[in-house]
């Protein structure tokens, strides 16, 4: 199994949205794929069509050893599956923070669906708490959208740092630019900059209306509206993530 996070420094910079549609394209590439919904806002579980409640929330799920089969929730994508988020997970930081052994309650939940799921992609809350500190240990790649302005850049630098000090090794991090509107000077500007840049996934997602749209039409962005821009930019990230991955392309 290979698991996938997406994190962000702050919210609204396409985390959520990029979360769900990679999790669709995995699944349309015949992966057994899991959404795993840890942002106590729900809104992967929310744009999916599933009801945000998690069976016994936060602390059974991450405190104690559990089936999780009653937990996880089909979604309208065949072979995509969903393990809903809700408000329960603001407490989330908290509980594995003080737990004594804080990998183990992250961790435990992977190993359980390992068996069931090729391929897991987390939606993480933004920001760096102990929930993300965790799971820097223990996923395959982390994913983090990026707004092409200056203060945007300058914090993924010191997001590097800190991954750094978490002893994360340089290629787990990969970033992307996302909510890129190139109507504006400076998003064309940088966008030229940072794609010189190789520690940057060459993927640019544009700002879209197609993906503002998702948490009403209940569907992935890359199923309703296949031939958009940000359908193609994410299908191409999706490509670059499933090479980073070694994972086999969809078929013809």
């Amino acid at each position: 199994m290979h698991a996938v996070a997406l994190t962000a420094l702050k919210g609204g910079v396409g985390k959520t949205s990029t979360a769900v549609n990679l999790a669709a394209l995995s699944a349309a590439a015949g992966h057994r794929t899991l959404v795993w919904d840890i942002d106590p806002q729900a809104g992967a579980t929310a744009c999916l069509g599933v009801k945000p409640k998690l069976r016994g929330g936060a602390q059974r799920l991450l405190g104690s050893d559990r089936d999780l089969g009653r937990s996880i929730r089909p979604s309208g994508t065949p072979r995509l599956d969903v393990l809903p988020g809700d408000v329960t997970l603001r407490e989330a930081d908290v509980i594995v923070g003080g737990s004594r052994k804080p990998k183990r309650s992250l961790r435990r939940v992977l190993t359980a669906v390992a068996k069931d799921y090729d391929v897991v992609l987390i939606d993480c809350p933004p920001g760096v708490g102990p929930v993300t500190e965790v799971l820097v240990r223990s996923v395959d790649l982390l994913l983090v959208p990026v707004v092409p302005a200056p203060l945007d850049l300058r914090a993924l630098d010191r997001f590097r740092d800190v991954l750094g000090d978490l002893g994360a090794p340089p290629e787990l991090l990969a970033p992307f630019l996302s909510l890129v509107d190139r109507r504006k000077p400076l998003h064309r500007r940088l966008v030229d900059e940072v794609r010189t840049r190789e520690r940057f996934m060459g993927a640019v997602v544009p700002v879209s209306s197609a993906v503002e749209r998702m948490p009403l039409e209940q569907v992935p962005t890359v199923v309703d509206a296949p031939r958009s821009l940000a359908a193609i930019a994410l299908r191409e990230l999706w490509a670059e993530v499933a090479e980073r991955l070694d994972l086999p392309p969809a078929p013809s």
